[in-house]
This record gives C-alpha cells, structure tokens and sequence, in this order.
C-alpha cells in the first residue's frame, strides 16, 4: 500500500513535469495539458476526449491532443534514457552531484547524448588501446600546452607495446582527438555549421548511369542543394535511389577548413610544439570522428524531418480519401474491367451484401458485345440496380462508354471508383472471411462497389499503403507512418459515426474505445440476438465494460431506436440533460428533435453545472438540429473528355477535365483518363503564391487542366491549372 501511494505521487509529480514542458513547446495552458495527459492517462482516446471532454481541454481538437500525446510518449522515452545514463555512469562509479543534476534537467534528447558520450561504453578505439598503454597522463600534460618538448617527456612512457618517442605522441594525440571529439561545445559548434551551411550533394553511381532503373533518378545524377532548403519529397527520392545503389549521397558543411580552424581556435593555446600536437589532433578529431558523427545525425535527423513531412501528407490524403462523398445505401451494380480476362459484374443491396456476379465480354479479344449488353439490361432489372460503380483501372474508358450505351436514357447514375487497393483487399483474409466461396475476382468487383456505396467503411479494411494516395511511403519509418494512420483511420471513423447494426467489425474495430475482439464480440452478439434497440443492450455485449461503454458509445449509430438520441452523437451520459431540457419545455425528446421552435426557447446557461458547460451543451443543440448528421458531402458523377484514351492522343495545350488523385508538398497528380495521371507542380495551380497544394485542391476534387507538356519516354504529363 505504501509503495502503491509513493509510485503514484511519483507518476503525478512526472505528469506534471511533462505537462510544463509540453504546455511550453506547445504554447498550450499547462492545466488544459496536465487535464488532458491525465484523461489519456486513464484511458480515454482522442476522440472521446475531443468530443466528450471539452471543458476539462479547453476545446482542444484530435490534431493537439494527438500532439500532446505524442510529446508524452517522447519525453517518457527520455525518462527512461535518463534512468540507463545514470546508471551507467553510476556503475562506473563517476556520477557527482553536478552531473546528476544536469541529467535531471535534461529533457533533449541530444544534449543528454552528447553528457553520456564520454561515459558511454564503446568499442576497443585508438584512444581506448592508448590509454590501456598507459598514455593518458602524456595526453594530458600535452594539452596543458606548457611543454616546449613533448618528445622528452614522450621518451619516458616508451615501454612494452609503446615502441617508441612516435607511437607515444601519436596514442597521446588519438586520446586528445577522442576527448575533443566527446566535448559537449566542440559538437555543439560543428552542429551549428550543419545548421547553417549543410549541404546535401548527390551523383550518379557511373556504372548504373545508362541503366533503364537509373532514368527516374535523372534529376540527381549531379545534384547539390543546401539540406536547410532540401524538401522532403526531393530527401526521400535521393535517398530512395542512394537505397537502389544509383545515386550516391553526402551532407558536408560548406568550408571543412573553416570549420577545422573554429576547432582549433577552442582547443590551441600555445604556438610550441605541444599546441601543434593538439592543433593536429583537432584536426584528426574533426576529419575521423566529429565530421562522420555528425553527419550521420544530421543524415538522420534530415530523414526524420522528412518522415515526419511525408506522414503528415499521406494522413491527410487518407483522411480526404475516408471522408470522400458516399452514395448511400443505394443497390448498386459494381464492375471490375478487363479486355482478355472479361469484365467481372457484381449486384449488391443496399446493405452491401453479394446478391449475384457474372462475367460479361463486352471488348475484344472476345468481343461479345450484345451479349454483355443484354446481361447488363437483366441483371439491372432483376436486381433493381439504382447506381453503378466502375473501376478506373484497364478497360476502365471503353467499359464506362459500353455502360453508358447500355443504359441510355436510362434513371442510373455511373460512377468511375478509384480501384486501388482493390486487388489487395481481394487477397486479405478479411476479403476470405467475407466471401470464403469467392475468388478474387468477385470480392475485388464487391469492393468496388461498396465503395461507391460508402468510401469510409470499405476501405478501413485495406492496408492505408495500398490505398496510392501517398508518396515514399514504403521509405519511412514504418513505426511512426502505422500509428499516424491508424490514428487518422480512427478519428474519421468516429467522426462521421458508425451504424451499430450494419456496420463489420473491421469497421467496428476503429470506434473509440474498441478494437478487433470487442468488435467481433459485438458482431457475434448482433448475429445470436438480432439488431440492437438500443445503446444500453452494449452493456450485455461479452467484455464490454463500463469504460468501453463510456468511450464507444456516443460513437455508435442506432436508427429507428425507440430513443432518437441513440441516433445521434449526444452521449448516453448526456442524455438526463436533454430529458431535463424536453421536461422543462413540456414535450418529448423527439418533439424537441423535430420542432425548432421548441429548441429556440432553450436557455443553455440554465443547464450548466460543474461537471457539463457550455461547450458540451452547445454540441448537444447541434446535434439535436440534426442528429446523426453525415459531416461527409455529396457525390457527384464526372466524364472525362472523349478526345483522349491514351497518352498518344494528349496534345500540348489540350484543357481537359481531371480528378485529383494524389496530394504532395510540390503539386497534385490529376487523372485525365489516360491510364498515367499527369502532375500540377503547385507553381502552376493558381495565379498568386501558394504555400501548400492543399490551399487549392483537394483529393478526389474534380477539375479543369491544360496539357503543357507530354514526355512519353518516361511516361510523365506536365499540367497546369492556370489556364
């Protein structure tokens, strides 16, 4: 009980150590962040604590809360640095009262390295076997700079594996270079030249140069730019072909003499013979240890910043790309197109379930046009087909236009689906699980079409890297790019809700507070007991406790339930107030739902109390306006231009219409329908400066480009939105 009571006083004293210095990185209340690291503490995701947990947050949205959790983890990495550095330098039995105090203080993870560096156990070195030969008094006396003639002073360390006056010297200098190269302000200084002047060079491995694999990597056969300037996109694709063995890549500082000189200038005091010893052993030190040190913290530091860059716009594609316009619970046929192999057609309800799936040959070689027709009409009829969804992949264009004939002066929308990813998901287990009696080709066309029916639901069950709407993204770290898309595939999910009984678990598994054996309990317990009536019947569902219930519950979607809130996002544990609300004005709560002049009379303030304010009782009139609102927007059918099939039709100056298929830091890639999606450089998406293409276009976005230029040797398209 004791030790229970001091280690919780510890972990308090720590959270609030962590909040002052989060609150000061971020420029965030340092109450708002110790309530905040003290909710994640206890259990509560981002988005419960973002929608439920506003008073205790200040309002703080998922992309800060995510930020202070990040920070968290960070700094609980650190603390736990710290306790191997002091333990370390304990065992050796050099820890002081100083050292330890700086440690303590110490919450950056290079600077506590660079404290360590000298204590850190390490190979045998040159200065290691040095000092085992009973050389370090020689280093130091030398460093004092007082003697006029170390070679006398030299002669008499000359023993055993110490040959003579030379060796002497020369394993003097290597523990001189090795303690400068440990010095805390020595590396400080060099990283300062980095930081200023880095330079990040490429060229071209010569015996790949010709090679048809090293023509992509063209642009850095000979290039050079300073790294402080050097975008992510452009690190990652040097890096990616330094990877490939094409290119080869350095970070050097602008002037290695300059940078020699300043070390010099710390370490010589004297002009005699022991100042040139040392002046010499910086300059060994600069060129053997610190320059190769530093630079590969600058090349890793480089490649994290670019990580970091690339995540954050491959999440924000992701989250574009899940919150995409659904269709609807509509009955939808999906077709998945092919020359040789046919085109594959599913019909769905509008459930999403599988009701049939054929193979029609509408293209050559096999060229059974009218049949395929013909089987289409059917099918449309039998299955009371409202929507179509065709994939974007080969056969795409001449199947829309064989569809579009088909059904002429016909009531269905048509709609072009992006197919990637589709092959991926066929493949999975979650696709075999679904449709164990099915080959690939039936669930790839099912996928199709469900994603037309509703882009979020189906694609949570793809792997985000397979989905094509990032860059790089098999170069980063695969630790960070997982959990940043994991935790933008959960705020979508429980942004737009998800309906408790027609929802699969993969779907389920993304609501807060979840996860996949809470999901697929809740599946079981729909499939034994029928459609849930209501949230509290969560409660009954096997392992799902009170703090699951509390963080997935306002997150769940029930419609026709006898209470309409279990409809909407007001949480279970608001919804005394809303009865309170409806009492006060002498109705129901679903009279209060459908008459607006029955919400206009209610006096929020009345309702405030310690634990519920005004942010959380706002919310609630929101919702009660429209509960269960769909946040996503409409969908709207696109053509492109029936001049161009294939890059050989594209002409320069051609305006075309397009959909934004992929955003990056330097442009978007749009899809005019040639089978090769063509690049807006963000130089030409507007007449005025643009810090981001975010700033003009968004993913899926349908657009008007002109062709600027067609390069068909490496299958790249040049656009432009300034038309």
């Amino acid at each position: 009980m004791f030790i229970s009571a001091i280690l919780c006083n510890f972990a308090g004293m720590e959270t609030k150590i962590f909040a002052k210095i989060i609150s000061q990185n971020l420029q965030l209340d340092q109450a708002v962040v110790e309530n905040t690291l003290n909710l994640l503490e206890q259990g509560c995701t981002i988005p419960f604590i973002a929608r439920y947990r506003k008073e205790r947050t200040g309002g703080l949205d998922e992309v800060k809360i995510a930020a202070i959790a990040d920070q968290n983890d960070r700094l609980a990495e650190i603390a736990k640095r710290k306790e191997t550095v002091t333990k370390t330098i304990t065992e050796q039995g050099k820890m002081t009262p100083e050292l330890q105090k700086r440690i303590d203080a110490c919450w950056d993870t290079t600077e506590l390295e660079d404290i360590y560096l000298p204590y850190k156990p390490r190979r045998r070195t040159r200065a290691q076997i040095a000092r085992e030969q009973g050389l370090e008094p020689l280093a130091q006396l030398i460093m004092l700079q007082r003697e006029n003639a170390p070679e006398r002073t030299a002669k008499t360390f000359v023993a055993g594996d110490v040959k003579d006056v030379a060796a002497a010297l020369q394993g003097a200098q290597d523990i001189i270079a090795e303690t400068i190269s440990e010095d805390e302000r020595s590396r400080q200084q060099l990283r300062g030249s980095y930081r200023r002047t880095a330079v990040i060079s490429s060229k071209v491995v010569k015996s790949k140069a010709d090679t048809d694999e090293a023509a992509k990597y063209s642009d850095y056969f000979d290039w050079k730019e300073p790294l402080k300037r050097c975008s992510s996109h452009r690190l990652l694709a040097m890096r990616r072909g330094e990877a490939d063995g094409i290119l080869r890549l350095s970070i050097d500082p602008v002037d290695d003499e300059e940078c020699i000189e300043r070390l010099q200038r710390q370490w010589v005091r004297s002009n005699n013979a022991s100042g040139r010893l040392v002046s010499e052993a910086a300059e060994d030190a600069y060129k053997r240890l610190l320059k190769p040190s530093i630079e590969t913290e600058f090349t890793n530091l480089s490649k994290e910043q670019a990580d970091d860059e690339a995540i954050r716009v491959f999440a924000e594609n992701l989250r574009q790309l899940l919150l995409g316009a659904p269709l609807g619970q509509k009955r939808v046929m999906g077709i998945d197109p092919g020359f040789r192999t046919g085109c594959k057609v599913v019909c769905l309800d509008a459930q999403g379930n599988l009701l049939h799936h054929e193979a029609i040959f509408p293209h050559p070689p096999v060229n059974k046009r009218m049949q395929a027709t013909i089987h289409v009409q059917q099918m449309i009829e039998q299955y009371h087909i409202e929507a179509i969804a065709i994939g974007n992949g080969t056969a795409s264009r001449e199947t829309k236009a064989f569809i579009d004939d088909t059904v002429k002066g016909g009531q269905l929308q048509v709609f072009v689906v992006s197919e990637d990813g589709a092959s991926v998901y066929s493949a999975s287990k979650v696709a075999r699980d679904e449709f164990p009696d099915e080959d690939v080709t039936v669930r790839g066309a099912v996928s199709i079409g469900r994603r037309l029916m509703d882009p979020l639901a189906e694609l949570v069950k793809i792997d985000p890297k397979s989905i094509g709407v990032g860059q790089y993204q098999h170069d980063v770290d695969q630790t960070k790019l997982k959990h940043q898309l994991d935790q933008t595939v959960e705020s979508c999910v429980n942004q737009v809700g998800v309906n408790l009984n027609t929802a699969s678990s993969h779907l389920l598994q993304y609501v807060s507070g979840l996860g996949p054996a809470l999901a697929k309990n809740i599946v079981d317990y729909r499939r034994e007991h029928g459609p849930f009536t209501s949230r509290n019947q969560l409660k009954k569902v096997p392992r799902l406790g009170p703090a699951a219930y509390q963080q997935c519950a306002g997150f769940l979607r029930i419609a026709g339930a006898k209470n309409p809130l279990d409809n909407s996002a007001v949480h279970p544990e608001s919804y005394d107030i809303v009865e309170r609300m409806a009492k006060d004005q002498g109705c129901t709560v679903s009279d209060l739902i459908q008459q607006k002049d029955l919400r206009a009379r209610i006096d929020i303030k009345r309702y405030v109390t310690d634990a519920v304010g005004l942010p959380t009782l706002t919310d609630i009139m929101k919702e009660l306006e429209k509960p269960g609102r769909d946040p996503r927007e409409q969908l709207e059918e696109f053509e492109f231009d029936s001049r161009v099939q294939t890059m050989d039709d594209l002409e320069e100056g051609m305006i075309l219409p397009g959909i934004v298929t992929n955003i990056t830091n330097f442009g978007a890639f749009v899809d005019i329908g040639v089978h090769q999606d063509g690049l807006v450089h963000i130089s030409q998406m507007a007449n005025r400066r643009i810090a981001h293409p975010t700033d003009v276009v968004k993913l899926h976005q349908h657009i008007e480009v002109k062709v600027v230029e067609v390069d068909r040797r490496r299958h790249r398209i040049s656009l432009t939105m300034r038309l």
